[in-house]
């Protein structure tokens, strides 16, 4: 704020760093977003600001993973604060990363689950992407192939092959992202996916799951027994 006595404003933010080494579980949401801001906003009470962004982006989750001109768009929130906001989720997402990699997959479940949701939880337009498997379910390459409303028009049963053809690939996990937060499969979800696993037993390439991630949860399709 303008007219804020700038000795109080350093001494809140003392005692905010001061909390933070002691206890970071003990911050709340918005003093969390609150000193990331000032670490690219100096000078100034980002506390508002904080407040605003986890308001316009329904929380934590959704502002992390807002892309940069959407932050840009709030009020007071230029490069800097927005690649901090940034780099939060890349780093959350890289963490969540390595922990599924190098092992097989399928033994490793609730690793690529925490992984995905990090990742697309959030996100306010539908992508679709393929993890790649070996022979010993390792994954190998983790692809977004589109964007927008999942159907056959926009996911190409051949371009999901051919892919995987390149790679080598052994097997598949599809997954893309609900934002309405709501995972359960759609008639199209379903008839996609039934015409990439019949498409890739003609070529040997099997499709373990099909996983549907939204803001409130998840669905495996092989799970519910749609495939």
């Amino acid at each position: 704020m303008a007219d804020s006595d700038p000795s109080d404003t350093a001494g809140h933010r003392e005692r905010l760093r001061g909390r933070l080494l002691a206890d970071p579980a003990g911050l709340l949401e918005h003093e969390l977003v609150e000193y990331l801001l000032m670490l690219a906003i100096p000078r100034v009470d980002t506390k508002p600001m904080a407040k605003r962004l986890l308001k316009e982006f329904g929380g934590l989750g959704g502002l992390c993973a807002a892309d940069a001109e959407s932050l840009m768009r709030v009020d007071g929130v230029g490069k800097s604060a927005a690649a901090a906001i940034r780099i939060v989720q890349a780093t959350a997402t890289r963490l969540l990363q390595s922990a599924v990699a190098e092992r097989p997959v399928l033994a490793n479940w609730q690793a690529l689950l925490d992984y995905l949701r990090a990742d697309m939880a959030h996100h306010g337009i539908e992508r679709f992407r393929v993890l790649h498997l070996n022979t010993r379910n390792v994954l190998i390459r983790d692809e977004v192939m589109s964007k927008g409303t999942l159907d056959e028009a926009a996911v190409h049963v051949r371009e999901v092959i051919r892919r995987a053809i390149e790679l080598q690939s052994a097997a598949l996990i599809l997954v893309h992202n609900h934002p309405s937060g709501d995972p359960s499969p759609s008639r199209a979800d379903i008839e996609v996916t039934r015409s990439i696993m019949e498409a890739g037993k003609r070529m040997g390439i099997a499709v373990h799951d099909h996983l549907i991630i939204g803001a409130s949860g998840h669905v495996s399709m092989r799970a519910q027994g749609l495939i």
